[in-house]
Parts: C-alpha cells; structure tokens; sequence
C-alpha cells in the first residue's frame, strides 16, 4: 500500500494512508431486535414496491441508531478511559526525565496523503421459470429461526496469547542517561488469533450494494474443512449483522446455527451449533447485512459528480489491514489463504469490478434495472486483497509484451488522464517478470481511480485502486512531480503483486517486508522506465533520510514489531517499516550484488508462491543464493531500534591513510552513553578523492571499533565514507577529514548524492547538538555552485526545518534572508520559464528554487509571481502546471483577503483533482489570522475531500507561528468530528503530527499530551508520544543554539563576503 508515497506527497505541499483503524468507534449490534423488525417488514414487502420496502429499510436503520447509538458511545468511553489511566503515568515519568533531552526538529517529511445502518434483504422474485436470487430465502430464515436463535454482545477479550507480547530487540538503548527517556507505550491489548479449528477452502461470496441508502445485503457460501471436532466456529466480524448461519458436513445433513457472540473490541463472532461438526470438509452459509460507510474503510461509498454536475456515489473497498471483516464474515488474517467466487449484484448502467475478469453477466431475475456479474475464481490469497468496484468509469488499455491486458479505469470523461500510467504499468509488468524470472498470475490488472481514498493506493490483487492525483495525469495540466510520483506509485502497487500478493507476510509484525520491498524496487522500476529522473538520489533524500530522523527518535520502533491486536497494525504503517525498511533493502542488495540478489528472489518467490513467508525465509533464501552471512546481519538491523553513528578520523602514515572507525548509537537528543552498546553489522564502503564513483575499500564491520589502512592515499586526497549514501548509518568525520572535503562541495568533484549525503549527516548531528548548527550553515553556503535537484530539494527541506525553529524567536526575518542569499544565484540562473533541452529535473528545480525564494520574500520573485498570477486568472496567460504551486504560495504568502477569494474561486472552478490538491496545500500560506481562521474553516467543508482536509490543516500549521498555533486549537476545538471522520485511523496520525511537531516550546508537550489523555486517539500513541519528543527536542535545540545562530546572521550581514 503506497503509505510512504503519500507521507512524502503531504510533507513537500503535493498530499497516505493505510487503512483506517480498527479503533474506530465500535457498534453494539442487537441482533435479536432486528430480526423483530426484519420478520415485521417481510410483510409489507409482500405488498409494497421496491421503493416503499427500501424507504422501510430506513426508518428501521433509524430506529435501530437511536437504540444503540447511547450504548456505543458508553462503551467507546469506558475503553477509552482505561487506556487514557494507562498511558498516563508513563508519560508524566517520561517528560520529568526529558529535562537532559537535546532536540530534534519536525522532519521535513510532514510538513514537506456512521452509525449502522442494516438493509432489510428482499424476499426476491417467487416465478419458478425465474433464475432464484441469491437473496431469496433470507427473509424468511431470519423470520423461522428468531424463536429459536440466540445472540449476544460483548466487549471483554480474552487473556493474552504469547502472540502479543512485545518483540524484544537484542539491545535495548532505554537505559541510555544521555538521550531523552523514552516513553512506554502502554500496555498491548490482549488478543488471541482465531481458533485453527476451522479454516475456509473457497469463498463463494455475492453482495449486493444499494448506491441510494448505503447499505448491501450478502450471500456466503464457504467451503470449510473442520480440522478439530468443535461446536463452533470464530470468524472476524465488524458492522455487519448476520441473518442467518449454517454449516453442512459433506453428504450430511444442514445444521443451523443457534446463536451468535459479537466480540466488538476483537472484532469476532462466534457461530454457535447445536450438535458437534465432526472432521472433514462442509459448507458454511451465511446470510447478512451491513453498511456502505463513509470512513474510507471496509466496503464503503465513494461520492463523485458525473460530466452533467450530479452528485452520485460509487461502491469501494479498502481491506489492508483488518477491514475485510466489514464487507463479510471471514477469516481476515494474512496467513488463512483461499480461493475467491465473488458475484456481484448491480444497477446495469454501472461499471463492476472484481480482483478477476468477469465470466458472465446476465439479468437479476428480482429486478430488471440490476444485473448479476461473476467473475473468475482467484488464486488462493489473503482476505486483504480482495476487492470489488461499483461505478461509473470510463477506461483505456493495452497489452503488456507478455499478454497480460492492462486497463486504467478513469472517472467518465477522463479516460485520456489514464495514458501515462497505463504506459507505465506495461513497461513495469514485463520488468519485474524478468527481475524476479515469475510471470505475472493472473489474466489482467485493473488500475482504478477512486474519488474517496484514504491512502495512497491498495494493492489488491488484479485490482489496483488509487487515489486520483495517483493515477491520473492531464498532459497540460499535470506538474512534473505528479508524474513522477504516479510513476513511483504504480511500481510500488505493482511490485506487490509478486511480493505480498503471490508471496504474503504470515502476520503483520513482517510488514515491513511487503511495504520496506515494495518502496525499495519501485525506485529500480521507474529508473529503469525513467533513467531521466536520477530517481535514486531523490531516493535518499525522500526515504533513507526521513527514516533516520524518525528512527533517532526515543519513541521510534524496530522495522520488525511484533503485532497483536489488530488495533496496532495502524502504528506501523509509518516510515519505519516502507522507508527503512527500503532503505536497508537498498543497503542489502548493494551489500549482496544484483546478481545474486535476483536469485535469492526468484528462489524466495518460487519456493513461497501461494503461501506465506516470514522475514527469516528471505534472508534464508538471500543467504543461499550468495553465501553471505544475511541473517546474522539483518537482524541487527530490523530487530533492534535505531541505527548507528560511525565517527571516523584518519592519520597519515607516509603514502598510506590509517583510519579509526568507531560505531555508537545515534540519538536525535546527543551523544550515546547508555550502558549497553547495541551493534550493527554495517557494510562500509570508502572512496577518494583518486576516484569519488568507486569504492577503494569496503568492509564489514561487525565490532565496535576497527582500524583500516587505505593504501596509496596520498595527504592531499579527501576520504569519504558510504558511497552512494547507500549504508543506513550517520557519519562524522573528524576536523580535518571534514575540512578536506569542503572544497569537494564547491567544485563538484563529489558526486550529487554524497554531497547530499554529507549535508544531511551535518545537520542531524547539528539538531542532536552534537556540533554547532552555525557550522552546518557554513557548510551550507558551499552549496553555492550546486546544479542538482535533489541536494537543493533536501538543502530546502532542512533550511525550512530551521526557518520553523526560529520563527520561535524575535530574528526569524534573518533566517529569510539567509534562505533569499542562498537560492538567489540558482534562481537568476534558472528564470521563470524553461529553456531548449531542459528536462524533467531542471522543471522540479525551478519550482523549488522560485517557491523557496517567493516564500522567503525575494522582491523580484514575488513581483513576477504576482504579475504572472494576474494574468493567469484573467485568462491572458495560463501559467505552466510546474509554475503553478510556486505562484500559488507565493501570492498566498504575501496576499490579502482578495488574494484568498481568488484562490478559492480557482479551486471552485478546477476540474483536476491534482489542480484541487495544488491549491488545498498551499492555502496555509496565508498570514491574517482572519483569513488563516477562514481557510480552517474551508478544510471541514463540503469542498473539500475528506481525505484532503488533513493537508489543508498541516498547511496551516507549516504556514507561520500564527498558524500552527491556530490549526493546533482548531484540531481541538473540532477533535471529535475529525476523530469519527477517520476513524482513529492512519489520517489522524498524520493531522495530529502536522499540527503540533513544530512546536518548540516545553509546556507544549505537555498541553499535547494532557489533549490526548483526555481525548484517546489508540492507533496514534506512538505518534503522539513521538511528537511530545520533538517538540522538547526543538525546545532544548532552540535554547542552545539560538544565540549563537543569531550572532552569525549578524556577522554575515556585516560582512561583504556574505554568499
């Protein structure tokens, strides 16, 4: 799932997520009293139209809401009570001790992504020369069998299994006095896998969603095998409500089930029978009903308008991670694998879609404006990627070169849009066929933009869904960035079809291997499609250095977490496991060669094709295919926090250079003492300034210090440690060794992505206080002569990181004119508009050098920026969409009232969801706090998509001081209707982490943490706790350095050697 895409996308001003939590609030259903109503509406369905029966459905749906809805706030209140009592202590011990904390910053990557409401089944057609409806009998079941039935509620789990308890790394850096002590999180929630008692064969599975009132009805039919005599079976279940259940033992007799147990917080049911199922294979039917939500999770709605301006809605599914138990009862754990029948029951004037092509659609025998579509069963996979589509598309397709037919679903209207991915998707097939010698499965991949979509993409097996600024490109109105960030998206979802889909994690603690996997080879694909791009240098700076601020962090996590509960799944979706995780990839395979690399795939991938594996069969398979020792290695690198500092410093020995390499963990609050000393096993490689692209040594260092002699270094070459920036570890050089590759900045000499590579270390070791930050800005005006794209789009990113910090302080205007010295000679260099055989990298320039410097109020640039924002309102000159976000922020920055009116009547007026988004990000630029209040207000409206109002807040809160401190109270002030909006899910992490980490100020921590002690948000504890982190982090930087920051700025002022 493209999670890490979509954080990256959020963080730079374009806007993942993964699924919405199971936290979210839980519905008590009263089974009993429904079958009550259901037997009484039976009746009138008898005598009324279709119509008449559904406008019943909602009068009961009504009835039911209010029963319960009193009940269901009662319950979410107790739980949530006791887990506030829990984390609270931890916490106030916590910030006691952060007194010794030295900071860290925000990282540049952000800020740089109901009530039930059952339907009554109908009683369907009675002519026998009719096909019967699926639905027929399921009426007058619910009816016969409510006498005799019994159900329950509950809310009480079980004692914890040995499933959950925490994964204990080898070395644990908690005892360390010199970093901030870290948080404990609160206790994990009991929880037991289902029972192995009972495991499904085949899903046959028929749902037929109602696109007016929101709700399906449902039809399973599952081909069970009972392994273990048992009077019962557990399933997952969340917001649906069974009708009726059966199970019928091969050649035997049906026996009908007499009660069923909701487990809410476990989101279980148990089917009760009245006799014992013997061992053997049998038939599981269950009849039930549920809810199309609006919480972008489980089989929900998705609302869109046509060409002609209507507002309609289509029918969409999200599984990943635990939410395929909102759309059927199933076994809705990764590792109980089975195969897919999936029919669906639809208005014939709609587009049906299903992880397989469809084998036939035929007339629903019940109603002639519906029509029944099945589709071809699927390989055995994981109830995760299942997914179906109803709506209105329009598409375009084509061929791969080994036959697999591709299609790109658009919105009607727009199927021109789906072009650039559908060509990237038939390049990207082919080449991980022959990167993993494994032909792609099955007969097509469907890639489909949905309107309402909480993450980036879903990488659903045959049936790829995406948001639409993922997906869809306008050839003139489409940005550089979009384009690449598709291309990057499409691989990523398309890499998963292998790893992941053909190959699955068993459990969700080796996510990070789907995820970490995918967010590595997409850059492989795409550099492969699009040499042009230089895609892995911006690799370092969108991935690898996100992942090391976060992972310096107390409150960070192994890449390996061991899952309980499926409430923790959410934690992990962050950049831990995709950036890290791919990361560490990147390391492992330069570590290992592509050779054998590509071997060890193709042997993991042949031997675990349908099946599932856990992270020890990659390295096994990797181990086998290189001799190398893979898993002694990678375990110091996904089972233990953290990643480690290497100091180097290097004495001259005749020709010959002596170096002392020591390794120490690195944490964001200073140097390391703790009184354990995790290791890494780290694959160092060392060039000279004789030959900066190759290594002249590399090595493995496996112990904590260790001396090598690099022969023939004469005295006046520089040594540069991690080539490439590809070893996952921060480097600091001694005075000298630093000095030496100064010059290599100016000149060129050292290659983009270690330039960058060594800027970045510089100012981590500047935040952790380790150096001073006035020598990360000396460093930084070396940078002067430098032409690449990513080394400036990463010199931005720390310099705005700055900019937050200071604007705590009463000189932040010196900051801006350090930002304006700095970008000016690149920016007169470049102008506004391109020039003959410029390309994809020198666009992504220009817009980040003219925004920086529209921003930081450069006089000429914001005089441009307004004269050509003029005229591209008034029609004269429709600006370029790479000119577009720079202009926007810019005039926004420097605007009035008048100034936000017109942005709002151009977002009013866009057709492009892109263009939208392009505008929603920039909105917080404003300065008047009216106007800021104003744009806050805009973010809950019906304007804007509800996963989009996240970027709108976070762009308030990375706009100004002003902002964050308003976007914080707004957070606040309207928690709850953001809270049941997302319902605790991935979307809330990231708005609680946009509005507060800026902050630099310690009574802040503890404001944010006293909110959330009162107002639980369960899947982003981690979150929280990380922000508190930093913002005292921030805080104890701020005090530190801000003087002496401030004394430079003075010095270059007066100085005329000023850059």
């Amino acid at each position: 799932m493209a999670y890490r895409c979509l954080l990256a996308w959020l963080s730079s001003g374009l806007s993942v997520s993964p699924p919405a939590s199971t936290q979210a609030l839980k519905r008590v259903r009263h089974p009993a009293r429904a079958l009550h109503h259901w037997e009484k509406e039976a009746e009138a369905r008898e005598t009324e139209g279709r119509r008449g029966r559904w406008s019943a459905h909602a009068q009961k749906a009504e009835w039911l809401s209010v029963e319960t809805g009193r009940q269901r706030q009662e319950e979410q209140k107790g739980g949530a009570r006791a887990r506030s009592r829990q984390q609270q202590a931890s916490f106030l011990a916590w910030l006691g001790q952060a007194r010794c904390a030295r900071p860290s910053p925000p990282s540049p990557f952000p800020p740089p992504p109901s009530f039930f409401c059952p339907r009554l089944l109908s009683a369907g057609g009675s002519a026998p020369a009719r096909r019967a409806s699926p639905f027929a009998s399921v009426g007058a079941a619910a009816a016969a069998t409510t006498a005799s039935f019994s159900f329950s509620t509950t809310t009480a789990t079980q004692n914890t299994s040995s499933s959950a308890s925490p994964f204990p790394p080898p070395s644990s850096p908690a005892s360390d006095s010199s970093c901030a002590a870290a948080a404990t999180m609160p206790e994990k929630r009991p929880f037991e896998r289902l029972p192995a008692e009972v495991r499904p064969i085949n899903y046959g599975l028929c749902l037929k969603p109602d696109l007016i009132d929101f709700t399906f009805e449902g039809k399973l039919e599952a081909a069970v095998e009972v392994k273990h005599a048992t009077n019962q079976i557990v399933m997952n279940c969340a917001d649906i409500d069974i009708i009726t259940a059966s199970y019928a033992p091969e050649g035997d007799e049906e026996i009908h089930a007499t009660g069923f147990n909701y487990q809410n917080e476990d989101e279980k049911v148990t089917l009760s029978f009245p006799s014992t199922l013997q061992k053997g294979m049998g038939t599981l039917k269950i009849d039930f009903v549920g809810e199309l939500n609006d919480k972008m999770k489980g089989f929900y709605r998705s609302k869109y308008t046509t060409p002609s301006g209507d507002t309609r809605f289509a029918a969409v599914t999200q599984f990943e991670a635990t939410d395929a138990r909102r759309a059927f009862p199933c076994w809705d754990e990764p590792a109980i694998k089975a195969t897919f029948d999936i029919s669906l029951v639809v208005p014939k004037d709609r587009v049906a879609l299903s992880n397989m092509n469809v084998t036939d659609r035929r007339p629903y025998p019940d109603d002639e404006n519906l029509v029944e579509v099945k589709f071809a069963r699927t390989p055995v996979m994981s109830t995760y990627l299942v997914a179906f589509v109803v709506g209105e598309y329009d598409f375009v397709e084509t061929r791969s070169t080994d036959g697999v037919l591709v299609r790109v679903y658009t919105p009607v209207g727009k199927a021109e849009q789906g072009k650039f991915a559908l060509e990237v998707a038939a390049k990207t097939l082919p080449f991980y066929k022959d990167y993993f010698n494994v032909p792609y499965p099955l007969p097509k991949i469907d890639l489909i933009a949905i309107a309402d979509f909480a993450a980036g993409a879903m990488e659903n097996w045959g049936l790829v869904t995406y948001r639409e600024t993922a997906l869809l490109i306008d050839p003139k109105n489409s940005c550089s960035s979009s384009r690449q960030w598709v291309a990057l998206v499409v691989g990523h979802e398309l890499a998963h079809q292998w790893f992941g889909n053909l190959v699955t994690m068993e459990w969700w603690t080796h996510l990070w291997l789907n995820e970490g996997f995918a967010s590595w080879i997409e850059y492989l694909c795409v550099d492969h499609c699009f040499p042009e791009y230089d895609i892995w240098t911006q690799f370092v700076s969108a991935d690898y250095t996100r992942a090391q601020e976060l992972d310096a962090l107390d409150n960070s996590h192994p890449i390996e977490v061991m899952v309980g509960h499926p409430s923790e799944v959410d934690e992990i979706f962050d950049a831990i496991s995709y950036s890290k995780g791919a990361s560490v990839i990147r390391m492992l395979h330069d570590y290992i060669g592509d050779e054998d690399f590509r071997k060890g795939m193709h042997l993991y991938l042949t031997k675990f094709q349908h099946k599932n594996a856990a992270t020890e069969d990659l390295w096994a398979s990797l181990e086998h295919a290189s001799g190398k020792p893979i898993a002694a290695m990678m375990n110091t690198w996904t089972k233990q926090m953290g990643f480690p500092l290497v100091y180097v410093e290097a004495e001259q020995q005749e020709d010959d250079k002596v170096l002392k390499l020591v390794q120490k963990k690195f944490c964001a609050s200073g140097p390391y003492s703790g009184e354990d000393y995790p290791l890494w096993m780290i694959p160092i490689s060392i060039c000279t300034s004789e030959d900066p692209d190759h290594a002249k040594m590399q090595v493995l260092m496996d112990k904590p210090e260790l001396m090598l002699v690099l022969k023939d270094a004469k005295p006046e070459q520089w040594v540069k440690l991690n080539l490439g920036t590809v070893g996952f570890y921060r480097t600091q050089y001694s005075s000298n060794m630093l000095e030496s590759l100064l010059p290599a900045i100016r000149d060129l000499t050292l290659p983009p992505v270690d330039r960058l590579g060594l800027q970045n270390d510089l100012f981590s070791l500047a935040r952790a206080g380790i150096i001073s930050t006035v020598e990360v800005l000396k460093v930084m005006e070396a940078f002067v002569n430098e032409p690449n794209y990513t080394v400036w789009s990463d010199l931005s990113c720390n310099l705005g990181i700055l900019s937050t910090l200071l604007s705590h302080t009463d000189f932040y205007e010196e900051i801006q004119t350090f930002v304006r010295d700095i970008f000016s000679p690149i920016g007169e260099k470049l102008g506004w508009d391109p020039k003959p055989g410029e390309g994809h990298l020198d666009a992504l320039l220009r817009g980040l050098v003219l925004g920086k410097l529209g921003k930081a109020g450069h006089k000429a640039t914001l005089e441009e920026a307004r004269r050509r924002f003029k005229d591209h309102v008034e029609g004269k000159h429709i600006l370029s969409a790479d000119l577009r976000s720079p202009v926007y922020v810019t005039v926004l920055k420097h605007g009035d009232s008048t100034t936000l009116d017109t942005m709002l009547k151009l977002h009013k007026q866009a057709d492009m969801q892109e263009e939208k988004n392009r505008i929603e990000r920039v909105l917080g630029a404003i300065s008047q706090p009216e106007l800021i209040q104003k744009v806050l207000t805009f973010a809950l409206s019906e304007e804007v998509r509800p996963q989009d109002t996240v970027s709108v807040i976070g762009g308030v809160a990375g706009g100004s001081k002003q902002g964050r401190k308003a976007a914080w109270k707004f957070v606040r002030d309207n928690w709850e209707e953001l809270y049941n909006r997302y319902q605790g899910g991935f979307l809330i992490s990231r708005l609680i982490k946009l509005s507060v980490d800026g902050f630099a100020i310690d009574k802040m921590a503890a404001e944010v943490k006293a909110f959330f002690e009162s107002h639980p948000a369960p899947s982003a504890e981690r979150t929280i706790q990380q922000c508190c982190e930093n913002i005292l982090l921030n805080a104890a930087w701020l005090k530190r350095d801000a003087e002496n920051v401030h004394q430079y700025f003075l010095q270059r002022k007066a100085s005329p050697t000023a850059v």
